[in-house]
């Protein structure tokens, strides 16, 4: 059986995206993937932990001379990831 309509790939993914309600796990997914890109690849290699909890990006890090300098940033490096993934994902940032 044809269809009358045909749709192209990205939007038949784009289509399915949305009706799995998949668009803000994705994004979560991009900003932790963009970690190292924002932060540097020197304190991205003392992040031992990140993920992402009801908006809230969870760090670990191995070094708390790290973790006090990421204290002072930790306004700039949520908007930059914001920024990153094109919407508010991350409301704020919890060092440990």
């Amino acid at each position: 059986m044809r269809r009358s309509k045909t749709i192209s790939l990205a939007e038949a993914m784009n289509d399915y995206i949305r009706e799995m309600n998949l668009g803000s796990k994705l994004s979560e997914i991009a900003v932790i993937n963009s970690w190292e890109e924002i932060v540097g690849k020197a304190i991205s290699s003392r992040t031992t932990k990140i993920f992402i909890k009801d908006g809230i990006l969870h760090v670990h890090l191995s070094s708390s001379v790290v973790r006090n300098e990421l204290l002072m940033l930790r306004e700039t490096i949520r908007e930059r990831l914001n920024q990153k993934a094109g919407s508010e994902v991350i409301k704020d940032i919890i060092l440990r």
